[in-house]
């Protein structure tokens, strides 16, 4: 069995030491990456490889839309042997030992190093450049340390969440919509309802954007980032130019502003409004109706202002931007060559 998905990045294929066990609908496997033997792949979930590399060990196991990705220009990942990983996480530009176990809704995010015999559990976030001794279980936002745990209880984890993994089919396969040669929305992504999407926009590996009422409008060189889910339920979704809405993001009925960051794993209530110039950190979530001032670091459950909105933040910002555009063109060209 191979993923739904392998394309190639810089003109290298990912490489699996052997077929794996299991890759559910949608899965995809990018670019650099090297997998173990005895992978397991659910539905939608995504490993992008399109600058550094991924290296994963034996038994890797990869809950439904779970993300893995990397730093484009600065951090590759490394998982060790026997890593489980549930449903809806995000393992980010870090490094990760062996025997840990990863619950759902999880967030590791850029320079982190997790070590051996580590649970890390459900919602938790591990803020960048966090060490997470082994033998301990973790959990919150920022992450802490909780309490020992043993082999034995990692072990016990990872089953219980290979057990409750629902891997059956939602629905037909997606069919990409029509759109401008600028535009790219990826083969895996689900897309329906009432939705525009601006010039150079990218839409990345199973994401869904479901305008199940009012419309989801998309602004010009935005990237949405693989498994953002945006549904709209009222009055529908607004996003403005230059803006990047990052991995496992979810939101319905709001507005977001241009040049802006959604960080990783965030959710954003209905009736949010996130004004221009706004970056929220990763794992972050807003109230109903709450307004997240232009010119500020944002971050927390729920978020508040961190700090200013520096240069050096801004111009990291347009430089994501930039290089999204980048890999749009590219991927919409490997995606058109593959029929």
């Amino acid at each position: 069995m191979t993923p739904d998905l392998i394309l190639p990045y810089d003109g290298v294929l990912p490489v699996f030491a052997s077929r794996p066990v299991w890759c559910g609908r949608g899965s995809t496997v990018i670019g650099t990456a090297s997998l173990g033997a005895q992978a397991w792949l659910g539905d939608d979930s995504v490993i992008r490889s399109d600058g550094q590399v991924i290296t994963a060990g034996e038994r890797f196991w990869l809950g439904a839309r779970s993300t893995v990705h990397i730093a484009t220009e600065s951090l590759p990942t490394h998982i060790g042997d026997r890593v489980t990983v549930g449903r809806n996480a995000v393992v980010h530009a870090c490094t990760v030992g062996s025997d840990v176990v990863i619950e759902d809704d999880a967030i590791i995010l850029d320079g982190a190093t997790v070590g051996d015999g580590v649970l890390i559990e459900a919602g938790a976030t591990i803020f960048p450049r966090s060490t997470l001794e082994g033998g301990f279980a973790y959990g919150g936002n920022p992450a802490k340390r909780l309490r020992p745990v043993t082999l034995a209880e990692i072990a016990e984890r990872a089953e219980r969440l290979r057990e409750a993994a629902d891997e059956s089919a939602t629905g037909p396969d997606p069919v990409p919509p029509e759109v401008e040669e600028s535009v790219f929305v990826a083969r895996t992504a689900r897309l329906s309802g009432r939705i525009a999407l601006g010039a150079g926009a990218t839409v990345l590996f199973s994401c869904e954007l479901a305008a199940e009422v009012g419309p989801i409008v998309v602004g010009a060189d935005t990237n949405i980032q693989d498994n953002t889910v945006i549904r709209t339920r009222g009055e529908g979704v607004v996003i403005g130019r230059d803006t990047t809405i990052g991995h496992n993001v979810r939101m319905n009925d709001c507005r977001i502003g241009a040049r802006s960051l959604i960080g990783i794993g965030s959710v954003l209530a209905p009736g949010t409004v996130v004004a221009d110039d706004v970056m929220l950190a990763g794992g972050s979530t807003t109230d109903p109706g709450q307004l997240l001032e232009g010119g500020h670091l944002w971050g927390g459950r729920p978020a508040r202002i961190l700090g200013a909105l520096d240069p050096k933040k801004r111009a990291m910002m347009a430089h994501i931007v930039e290089g999204y555009c980048r890999h749009g063109r590219e991927y919409r060209a490997l995606q058109d060559a593959e029929g």
